[in-house]
């Protein structure tokens, strides 16, 4: 048989492209159209409609970078359209093939009702359907002129991307702005034959369907009169029933289509332009839900609710009645769709306490699922906090952008670190922005990796980032897909019902064990340098008040600040978003984060103050205030006391040039050019660098990645190295020595110190940093052999190999990890913990001289330059500070990890001590935070975990008289299981990486 398939499909896109789509919208007249430019940032709707615009025609050019202008057209219905329906079709100069990334717009009535977002493939808004005739038409548009960002490739450097660098040339031409008669019966030719033009081209070439559907076709075509489309559209529709009747096979495919509308809570716009792109997009949503009865919406991002709610009312009481229809779901029951690799163990469990609590309290619903289709990779411990926080299932995407191994399922059990199962589905479809195209359905259907188990699978539906959410187009091929042969079948379904069916037809599906590691994108864990330190100092701030404020409460009856805590943390987990946190955002998000941090700083600064001073009184006696979780100076976890005097370092002249240090418990030499040349443990008789190797090693990498700069570092980066080996200056001061380097345009001044009574050597260093296209990197070479070593994450840390056995572990280049890496033999092991890092990488050599033994090389990465989004990334200085610690177990990593960040206050009182609210008999269980309950109760809140890995019995014991302890989720709602306890004393029983929450009620 002759394949004549492209010869139809040809015609078939001639046909639609140039007779059957223009006729959609055979006639039309132009509106009058006036423009009003808000001058700065945008303005209050009601401001918007009252200002005064001028003439503007179509073909003008509008809209400065950033810019609002708020648009009136105005018109008349023709009294000869009386009886058809009629839109208008309002083209603010947009491009159809990048919906979400350039102007967009926001449609009003005169009173300020909203009605839809304008959007590149949304242009129209309802006039009547039918008109009458004589009908005055005015609505007003808030057009948002943000600028293209990206371009996706190359991608180019671009001051567009912050408005104080962006310029006021205008960026968009007004292109169409009219009343148009809208014909359904050709919008729906459209659409049959979209359908089975993209079906066919997805079918064997031997399926007899294939053939029935083209020459189904081919009819339908003859049957068009392309000077008369409209009056012959209805006969060419009657030409394809039969084929869009025939149902599917059984054994088809299923799959579940979810409105969705990713939005990303900032990336190439700032903070405030999510606010209104969230807005646009819940206008179109709610008005798709009024229009489309099977129809169902899901969003996620409780702060994006939350913005809706604050700055729309009017959109939000829509929102709120689709909500109690059951058609617009809140989804993922987080505050964010946040990073998950780098926030901390409370951060992460925040996400989700504020994300359900939002749901819960809005509109009573319990989300059992995360929802994170965009984050690059996810850490090991991250089951165990979803299922502590009351829920059960896990959907993403992103995972299947890996480069280098395709993973082997779609629907599996993922384990995490303790041995939490969360039940996880990655849908086949490979996007977040399905539309319902032919070529994704069958994608779907080929791609998914579990067939013959399970046949169910996800497709969130919709253009995202300001795209405007699910079209009509999306709905009206997802009715013709719902029961059609050759294709997946297509139903609308909330993500609760998908995960029942899939969950119910898979009682056993694969399990995955560990990290769900993305192999793209690594870069994200040191770019923007700032805004990561911005975390992780936010997050020890937040313990140290919410753990000193609940003290102060108990002690001395300070008023616990709950509403400025609970609004700080939101602030802070916003900031936790996925392209916030990575630093993959625009100049302008990173230059908010910046003074939205040093605010945070500031009044949490302030709250400790407070607190401290209610419990130290009035005195001159020197206290020290220990917010880490483990004892130091003499001083209890969580308690004030006075500080014990430690012994003295000397810093003596090296023979060979340099300095060495010594302590009693480590000797430290620092050889003429500023690098450690040896780190000697004296108890243990054990030197801790590699024979010839040299530490506090600088090394610059060339770094320009294939494609996505900001996100990427690519392997072929460690081709090129220099080590920054020369030294200005290297000079004895106090405990220590300072070292000055100066490379490039930069300078390095670093300060390596051995405290008194300390087995760490710290590092601080300070670079003012002016490169370009640059990757800094700090070395440690060690003489360990190991073939794994822990970093850590939530609530525990997680393993990965030194080697590159497979292309798994060699994917692996460059990894996560928070406040410590740890590497050990039998018996021996060495740390590297920092305060504000979070990239690193480890590698393992055999050294090829006489010692023939192995060196396990641990970097951690500093800095990045690349140049977009943000041309001027990371430029000027910054300050990190490293500790190595020879002799570490696994404990002791844990242990400093903790001192690092939480550095000691020394606070000026009249106490002798003050003792803690609790605390704990074995280092093995870490608290992680010390609180007031958020209902105001006055109950404590502990919230504590295993910390090195294995099982351990303690006893928990209050500073307080205790009338009950009760075991709660993250939500602090309680659950079955009830501690034993004894007046003040819980006893625990831990596994490993367990993670547990207790409500100790106060005895009033």
């Amino acid at each position: 048989m002759h394949d004549d398939r492209s010869l139809v499909e040809a015609r078939l896109k001639r046909v639609l492209d140039e007779r059957v789509r223009p006729a959609v919208y055979p006639e039309s007249v132009p509106l009058d159209v006036a423009v009003w430019h808000a001058p700065g940032e945008p303005v209050p709707v009601a401001e918007g409609l009252a200002a005064e615009p001028e003439a503007i025609e179509v073909g003008a050019r509008w809209g400065a970078p950033w810019g609002t202008s708020w648009f009136r057209v105005t018109g008349t219905v023709p009294e000869a359209w009386a009886g058809k329906t009629v839109e208008a079709l309002l083209d603010l100069g947009f491009d159809e093939n990048m919906p979400g990334f350039q102007c967009e717009g926001l449609v009003y009535r005169p009173d300020g009702t909203p009605v839809k977002g304008l959007n590149p493939r949304n242009q129209w808004v309802r006039i009547g359907a039918p008109v009458e005739g004589g009908e005055e038409v005015c609505l007003h548009i808030e057009a948002a002129s943000n600028p293209v960002i990206l371009d996706y490739h190359p991608f180019l450097p671009t001051q567009l991307g912050d408005k104080e660098t962006a310029g006021s040339e205008p960026q968009y031409t007004l292109t169409r702005m009219d009343l148009a008669v809208f014909d359904e019966t050709v919008w729906q030719l459209v659409l049959d034959l979209e359908v089975l033009g993209e079906l066919m081209a997805e079918l064997p070439v031997e399926s007899a369907r294939r053939w029935e559907i083209l020459r189904a076709v081919e009819k339908a075509l003859d049957a068009i009169d392309l000077q008369d489309v409209g009056g012959t559209a209805a006969r060419a529709r009657s030409r394809l029933t039969r084929v869009l009747a025939t149902p599917a096979v059984p054994s088809a495919h299923r799959i579940s289509a979810v409105g969705h509308a990713h939005i990303d809570s900032a990336w190439l716009w700032p903070l405030r332009e999510t606010v209104r792109k969230v807005a646009r997009t819940t206008s179109n949503m709610t008005a798709l839900i009024e229009d489309e009865p099977d129809f169902v919406f899901a969003m996620s991002q409780a702060q994006q609710w939350a913005w809706v709610k604050e700055h729309r009312p009017e959109v939000w009481a829509r929102v709120k009645k689709a909500v109690a229809d059951g058609r617009f779901v809140p989804a993922g029951g987080m505050w964010v769709e946040s990073d998950t690799n780098m926030p901390g163990s409370e951060a992460m469990a925040r996400q989700f306490v504020h994300g359900k609590r939002f749901f819960l309290d809005e509109f009573g619903i319990e989300n059992d699922e995360a929802w994170l289709p965009d984050t690059f990779g996810f850490a090991a411990g991250l089951p165990q906090i979803i299922k502590a926080a009351g829920s059960k299932w896990l959907l993403t995407q992103k995972i299947s952008w890996s480069q280098t191994n395709k993973f082997p399922h779609h629907t599996f059990q993922w384990e995490g670190i303790d041995g939490t199962r969360i039940f996880t589905h990655f849908p086949p479809v490979d996007t977040y922005n399905c539309s319902m195209k032919g070529s994704e359905i069958a994608h779907a259907a080929r791609n998914f990796k579990d067939k013959g188990r399970a046949r169910h699978s996800l497709a969130p539906t919709g253009w995202g980032d300001g795209g405007g959410g699910t079209t009509r187009e999306m709905v009206a091929k997802a009715a013709r897909l719902r029961d059609l042969e050759g294709s997946a079948t297509v139903v609308w379904e909330t993500p609760d019902a998908f995960f029942r069916k899939a969950e119910a037809e898979y009682p056993e599906p694969p399990v995955w064990v560990g990290e769900l590691y993305l192999e793209l994108h690594r870069a994200t864990l040191t770019s923007q340098a700032r805004t990561k330190q911005g975390n992780r100092r936010s997050e020890h701030l937040l313990r140290e008040a919410e753990l000193w404020a609940a003290t102060a409460a108990v002690r001395a009856g300070f008023p616990y600040p709950y509403d400025e805590l609970d609004r700080i943390w939101k602030t802070v987990l916003l900031h936790q978003f996925h392209d916030i946190l990575p630093g993959s955002s625009i100049a302008w998000v990173h230059r908010e984060a910046r003074k939205t941090y040093e605010q945070v700083a500031e009044e949490l600064t302030g709250i400790i103050r407070a607190a401290q001073r209610a419990l130290a009184g009035d005195g001159e006696r020197i206290l020290l205030f220990n917010s880490a979780p483990h004892t130091r100076a003499g001083v209890p976890a969580g308690g004030v006391g006075t500080p014990e005097t430690q012994g003295r370092t000397r810093v003596t002249p090296r023979p060979d040039g340099g300095h060495v240090l010594d302590n009693g418990l480590l000797r430290v030499e620092v050889d003429g050019r500023g690098l450690v040349v040896s780190v000697y443990d004296i108890d243990a008789d054990r030197e801790t660098i590699a024979p010839g190797g040299a530490a506090n090693l600088l090394q610059l990498h060339s770094d320009f990645p294939n494609m996505w700069d900001a996100w990427d570092v690519d392997e072929f980066y460690r081709n090129t190295v220099t080590d920054l080996t020369d030294a200005r200056i290297v000079d004895e001061s106090g405990d220590g020595v300072r070292v000055v380097r100066a490379f490039g345009s930069s300078r390095v001044t670093q300060r390596l110190s051995l405290a008194p009574g300390d087995k760490r050597l710290l590092v601080d260093t300070v670079v003012d940093w002016h490169e370009t296209e640059k990757f800094l990197k700090l070395a440690f070479p060690l003489d360990v052999h190991a073939e794994r070593y822990a970093s850590e994450t939530q609530f525990g840390h997680f393993h990965r190999p030194t080697h590159t056995n497979t292309s798994w572990e060699a994917a692996k280049f460059e990894a996560c990890n928070h406040r410590f890496v740890h590497l050990a033999e039998p018996g021996w092991g060495v740390a590297v913990v920092n305060d504000s890092t979070y990239g690193h990488d480890v590698t393992r050599t055999v050294r090829t001289d006489g010692d023939r033994g192995t060196t396990t090389t641990v970097r951690v990465s500093l800095l990045r330059a690349p140049r977009f989004p943000d041309p001027e990334t990371d430029q000027g200085v910054h300050r990190f500070r490293h500790a190595l610690v020879p002799g570490a177990g696994i404990g002791d990593a844990v242990r400093e990890g903790w001192r690092i960040n939480l550095p000691e206050r020394r606070v000026s009182g009249g106490v002798d001590e003050v003792a803690p609210l609790v605390t704990v008999d074995q280092d093995a269980v870490v608290v992680t935070a010390v609180k007031l309950a958020d209902d105001g109760s006055g109950d404590v809140v502990v919230r504590l975990h295993e910390a090195h890995g294995g099982r351990v019995r303690a006893t928990l014991t209050a500073g307080f008289e205790v009338a009950d302890v009760v075991a709660t989720d993250l939500l602090e709602r309680a659950l079955p299981e009830a501690p034993a306890y004894d007046g003040r004393r819980v006893a625990l029983r831990l596994r490993p990486f367990e993670l547990v929450t207790l409500r100790l009620r106060r005895a009033l």
